[in-house]
C-alpha cells in the first residue's frame, strides 16, 4: 500500500471441498537486529470482517484500512494472520486428527521514496561452509531469494536458494554449503537475487 491510498482489499480463495470459518488479525512486524521476528497486535490498521465464513470453492474479501494519517518516511511492517477455527468444524465419528490451516501475509505501507540498502559480506563457519552476512541500513524492506558465491572465475562455489525478509536496521545470515569439498580462502563474488527481479553483486573476500 501507499500511505494516499487508506485501504486496500484480498481475495482469500477456499479452494476446498469444506466450508472454512478463519479468523484474520494485524499484527505490527518488527524484527530484532540479528532478523528474529517480533509480532504484536495492533489497532493500527481495520480489518473487516475479522471473522471469515467461506463455503466449499468460495472466495471473501478481506479489506484492511488505516486508521491515521500516516507521518513517518520509513515504511512501516505488519502482518495480516489468518488462521482456521477448528472447532467450526463439525465432528466426525472417523477423524482421528484434524489440521488447522494457517497463514501470514506480509503488508507494506511504503512512502514515496523509501527504498532498502543493502550490503554482504561472507564468515566463515566451517571448511565447507560460510555464512552470507547481510545488512538493511534503508527505510524500506529488502527480500533476497537466492544468493550465489563465486570465484574469480566465475565459477559456483556454494549457493542458498532460500532467503528471508530483511527490515530495515535489520542484519541476517544465511548459510552457503559447498556439496562436495572445502571452500578455499580467497576474493570471490556474492550475487544475491531479490524478490524484485534484481540482482547485486558484492565483492567479497572468503577469510580462512
Amino acid at each position: 500500500m501507499e500511505p494516499k491510498e487508506r485501504a486496500t482489499a484480498v481475495t482469500i480463495t477456499n479452494e476446498s471441498d469444506d466450508e472454512l470459518v478463519m479468523q484474520a488479525d494485524i499484527y505490527e512486524w518488527k524484527q530484532k537486529l540479528d532478523g528474529q521476528d517480533e509480532l504484536t497486535l495492533t489497532e493500527d490498521m481495520f480489518l473487516s470482517p475479522p471473522i471469515i465464513k467461506m463455503a466449499p470453492r468460495s472466495r471473501q474479501v478481506v479489506r484492511l484500512a488505516l486508521l491515521h494519517t500516516m507521518e513517518s518516511k520509513r515504511q512501516l511492517t505488519y502482518r495480516m494472520i489468518v488462521r482456521e477455527i477448528p472447532e467450526a468444524k463439525s465432528t466426525q465419528k472417523d477423524l482421528h486428527l484434524q489440521v488447522a490451516l494457517a497463514f501470514s501475509m506480509p503488508v507494506f505501507i511504503t512512502p514515496q521514496g523509501a527504498k532498502a540498502n543493502l550490503s554482504c559480506k561472507v564468515e566463515r563457519i566451517a571448511a565447507d561452509t560460510v555464512k552470507a552476512v547481510c545488512q538493511n541500513t534503508g527505510i524500506a524492506y529488502v527480500h533476497p531469494i537466492d544468493l550465489l558465491l563465486t570465484n574469480d572465475a566465475g565459477d559456483k562455489i556454494a549457493s542458498q536458494e532460500t532467503g528471508g525478509y530483511i527490515l530495515p536496521d535489520v542484519t541476517r545470515s544465511f548459510d552457503l554449503k559447498r556439496l562436495r569439498g572445502n571452500i578455499l580462502a580467497g576474493s570471490g563474488t556474492l550475487k544475491v537475487s531479490l524478490d524484485d527481479g534484481t540482482t547485486e553483486s558484492y565483492v567479497v573476500e572468503i577469510p580462512q
